[in-house]
């Protein structure tokens, strides 16, 4: 009985398993922000949030009016975990521009989770509009990675 020898990856399979990898991170970081985007409508919509200098409801109890705040904030802590794996996939890779939009992107990412903290402490109008501006940035970033990460075969045209 004898055994073939070991085939050697080539180096542009190897770069196509991670731009497929890149392909796919991206991918889930845009459904799962589309998702929070639609859970924040929600929230914003059906969940009473404690009015700035209110002595009444604690941020606390604006978890227990329903799921959907703690899924929110569990899907956005979920997010700045995607954005990380992304931007180690693209270092790994060696892309720089999926580098700068990952990095850009988890930027985006932090600015709206440090602005949804602030809407649910004091509810205002501006951390809700910055929270949908940086969830934006965000969104456009993954596009451009998912854009950007198209395998060689893809980019004649």
């Amino acid at each position: 009985m004898t055994t073939s020898p070991a085939v050697p990856v080539t180096a542009p399979a190897v770069s196509e398993r991670r731009l497929s990898g890149l392909r796919r991170a991206s991918l889930g970081a845009l459904v799962m922000l589309i998702v929070q985007f639609a859970l924040g409508i929600g929230v914003n919509l059906y969940v009473t949030l404690p009015t700035a200098g209110s002595g009444g409801r604690k941020a606390s109890q604006a978890f227990s009016d329903g799921p959907a705040l703690a899924l929110h904030v569990v899907l956005g802590l979920l997010l700045v975990l995607a954005a990380i794996g992304l931007l180690v996939q693209a270092i790994a890779a060696r892309h720089g521009p999926v580098i700068a939009v990952a990095t850009v992107g988890l930027v985006a990412i932090l600015l709206a989770v440090i602005q949804g903290f602030s809407f649910v402490h004091d509810s205002t109008n501006a951390a809700s509009m910055a929270m949908t501006v940086a969830g934006s940035v965000a969104l456009l970033c993954y596009v451009i990675a998912l854009y950007l990460a198209r395998s060689p075969a893809g980019r004649s045209g």
